[in-house]
């Protein structure tokens, strides 16, 4: 790992830490003059409830770590995106946290706070490429799994099943990885596979319709996030075919509602991103410490379907 700007920052006295906020241009990209350490994050939206709660982890972990926290959102652009990382670099943050808006497209700006010395720290989904210290995510490839054989078993394994997907991101591909594993064991399944762009739910609701179309026989859905189980279901219930059954990923208090309900929206992987915040900023405090941290922490993930909700209980 590069040597840490914080372990400079942490054995500065304070009359040099006055010196050098006196002496700094005023401006924006200037980051204050503080012992404690300065963490840039910047995640991939802050319009879905799953970052809401990753970011109220983050937040209080990173207060009770003594570690001041400068959160923006891509919103789905990766100019955007980079542009924020960039930022960070010129504050000279001691760490940057990333949830990519694009895997792959996100790793120009990785490898740029890998030359400026800034170790770099991945949230929930990972970048293609560049020095990352540590990715902090849910165990997705596990959650594919769990949805996977929950919907084979629903279907006594036969039909067609569909997969929204999201290819652009790595979480997606490990989720949508794990579910082709479970439901390999069922060589009376067919998969058929759509792209969904960013996950969006009206999106989700057209390739549903159009899937409809070109495969009446469809038996099954995997949502690979809960807007494109949504979506999915907005879209089988508007055709009259409550018999489809669909399975989602994230959990959120839609989908559950959606899920006890009792519809065609029969379970969801649960992740749990106020804890994936916690275990991030834990892992950048450690690192900052100059300890040696794994290069992934990975979060496990439980399934809840209507029985399980009614009870409180998720199944891991």
């Amino acid at each position: 790992m590069h040597r840490s700007t914080a372990a400079r920052v942490l054995r500065w006295p304070a009359a040099l830490l006055l010196v050098a906020a006196l002496a700094a241009p005023t401006g924006c990209a200037k980051r204050p003059a503080t012992t404690r350490p300065q963490v840039g994050v910047t995640l991939l939206t802050e319009a879905h409830v799953f970052y809401q709660d990753l970011k109220k982890g983050l937040l209080k972990a990173g207060d009770s770590l003594g570690i001041d926290l400068h959160i923006v959102a891509g919103e789905w652009d990766l100019a955007r995106q980079t542009s924020q990382v960039e930022n960070f670099i010129t504050q000279k943050m001691d760490a940057i946290i990333i949830a990519p808006v694009d895997s792959r497209g996100i790793v120009s700006a990785v490898e740029e706070a890998n030359r400026a010395g800034i170790p770099v720290f991945t949230v929930d989904i990972a970048s293609a490429g560049g020095n990352v210290t540590s990715h902090i995510a849910s165990d997705n490839r596990q959650g594919g799994r769990l949805v996977g054989e929950y919907l084979a078993a629903q279907l006594k394994g036969k039909g067609t099943v569909a997969i929204l997907d999201q290819p652009t991101l790595v979480s997606v591909i490990d989720r949508v990885n794990g579910f082709r594993d479970a439901v390999a064991h069922y060589p009376g399944i067919t998969l058929v596979t759509t792209a969904v762009e960013r996950g969006l739910r009206d999106v989700a609701k057209n390739k549903m319709d159009n899937l409809l179309q070109s495969h009446p026989d469809l038996a099954g859905v995997f949502g690979s996030n809960d807007d494109c189980a949504l979506g999915a279901l907005a879209s089988v219930r508007a055709a009259g075919r409550n018999n489809i059954v669909i399975v989602g990923f994230d959990a959120i208090p839609e989908a559950r509602a959606a899920i006890s309900s009792g519809g065609p929206l029969k379970a969801d992987a649960i992740q749990y991103p106020e804890v994936i915040g916690r275990r991030a900023m834990e892992t950048v405090y450690r690192a900052l410490h100059g300890e040696k941290v794994p290069p992934l922490v990975a979060v496990p993930v439980g399934i809840v379907d209507r029985d399980s909700l009614a009870t409180g209980a998720s199944t891991h």
